[in-house]
């Protein structure tokens, strides 16, 4: 409502932008990433995206829950609070013992809520301690994500890495995608944490881009599209 009180304020052009894509187009003019694999992990979203064939393809995916709400409700379930991952990371850094978890990787595609399921009996049960349990989830839930971004390279013949999304603040997942990359010889991207997350700018410069490219908007057009995918984007400012 506020963007198109001011559009109606200062007449000036209102677009509405793709979220998941504004990721992508916030991480490249931060770095030098020309056409990357995007590695997106948020809350409510876990995508692998690539340009190909003029529009972004989601090449894998959650076939469930987002990596970061899968990491929020693990944290609550062991009393940390919200928001979860940052105090995961911090208890992570204490643990020495890797525990045997459930690792789920369909084809190009990942799954927590069977892990969430077992990690729930298992801190329960208080089986382990914390601080291992929470390495291990860190190590296996990370693995799943680098083997699908690293299969989305492959496939796509695409020599970048470009993390996107709040838990690609996470360092262990930076780390984990930077040696997989040096590994394959790519180069592997990642802003500034104030880019990972959701902000403002990154709304800002994908309206930019489109406007740039010609793109126009009514008013009445501008209502919010939750189930909008990326893949359903016409990108023509591409």
């Amino acid at each position: 409502m506020a963007a198109r009180s001011l559009a109606i304020l200062h007449n000036i052009p209102i677009i509405g932008v793709n979220h998941c894509i504004a990721h992508l187009s916030i991480g490249q003019l931060r770095t030098a990433a020309r056409d990357p694999v995007l590695l997106y992990t948020s809350g409510a979203n876990t995508q692998v995206i690539a340009f190909e064939g003029r529009k972004y393809r989601v090449v894998g995916e959650t076939l469930d829950m987002g990596v970061g709400n899968f990491l929020d409700s693990v944290a609550r379930e062991l009393g940390l609070g919200f928001p979860g991952g940052p105090k995961l990371e911090q208890l992570a850094r204490k643990g020495r013992k890797l525990i045997e978890l459930p690792y789920t990787v369909k084809g190009m595609d990942v799954s927590f809520g069977g892990l969430f399921t077992n990690l729930r009996q298992t801190i329960r049960a208080k089986r382990h301690r914390a601080e291992n349990l929470v390495f291990s989830l860190q190590e296996t839930v990370f693995a799943m994500l680098v083997e699908i971004a690293e299969r989305a390279m492959a496939h796509t013949g695409k020599d970048e890495l470009l993390l996107g999304g709040g838990v690609a603040c996470n360092a262990r997942l930076q780390e984990m995608c930077r040696i997989m990359c040096k590994e394959r010889g790519a180069a592997f991207f990642v802003p500034e944490n104030e880019f990972l997350v959701d902000n403002g700018a990154m709304i800002a410069w994908q309206g930019l881009l489109e406007h740039r490219a010609g793109r126009k908007q009514r008013l009445r057009d501008t209502g919010i599209l939750p189930h909008w995918r990326t893949d359903q984007v016409a990108a023509a400012w591409r």
